[in-house]
């Protein structure tokens, strides 16, 4: 059996694994989505980045957690990548579903194509959040107008300082048993430090054909490529 730990991308918590969750506990899995300090049932607690992968580490720990399957979306590959490599033979493997990946010393905005500066403009504008998105943001992801509103309804402003604090690597990300989960509408090719690491002989790619959330817009498949994995 494994036992999935599930983080939501920025400005998520838990409630965004809501559809994924029965596929795998009916499967006969253990399921613990995560809602990372600062966001939804979290608000107004402090985080920085290293507060989100000590989050996930005191998550598997407090539950005595074996054979995790780590899965950080979108903004949470970053604290997953660092969280799995300091869970030691606990995990199992770690997915990176549509993810950014950590870079040693450097902050999530570090990859983005101004090097963060409008991140940066934003969250300093707004109180030390990153503000929510507008629907508009969530178009052209094989999204309905319903689910949109969900995900814009459920989000929260996102901790500014987890986006611009450094990572922190304590093992290699080429070394981590992992599966990039690329979803393919409108962006079809993994990034260029993705490409890299899946040169390693530990990594492997899995395409999607929906777009960045796909917890929302192909629930049942994501839990049986999920599923699938757990099982490889």
């Amino acid at each position: 059996m494994a036992n999935f730990v599930l983080i939501a991308g920025a400005r998520l918590g838990s409630w965004a694994w809501d559809d994924v969750v029965p596929h795998l506990r009916a499967a006969g899995h253990g399921v613990h989505p995560l809602t990372l300090s600062g966001l939804a049932e979290k608000q107004g607690v402090p985080a920085g980045q290293q507060t989100h992968v000590q989050d996930i580490i005191d998550e598997v720990e407090r539950q005595d957690l074996r054979e995790v399957v780590l899965v950080g979306h979108s903004y949470s590959g970053i604290p997953s990548g660092q969280a799995a490599g300091r869970i030691g033979d606990r995990l199992a493997h770690v997915v990176f579903l549509d993810s950014s990946v950590p870079a040693d010393g450097e902050p999530f905005v570090s990859a983005w194509p101004d090097g963060g500066a409008m991140v940066r403009a934003s969250i300093a504008e707004n109180g030390g959040f990153w503000p929510v998105a507008p629907a508009t943001h969530f178009e052209g992801h094989g999204l309905t107008d319903e689910q949109i509103a969900r995900i814009v309804g459920g989000a929260t402003p996102h901790p500014g300082a987890t986006l611009t604090e450094p990572a922190v690597l304590e093992r290699p990300l080429g070394d981590l048993p992992a599966t990039y989960i690329k979803c393919t509408l409108g962006d079809p090719e993994p990034t260029d430090d993705v490409a890299k690491l899946l040169t390693s002989g530990h990594w492997r790619l899995i395409e999607m054909n929906t777009g960045h959330w796909p917890m929302f817009s192909q629930p049942r498949e994501l839990a049986q490529v999920l599923l699938d994995i757990a099982g490889a």
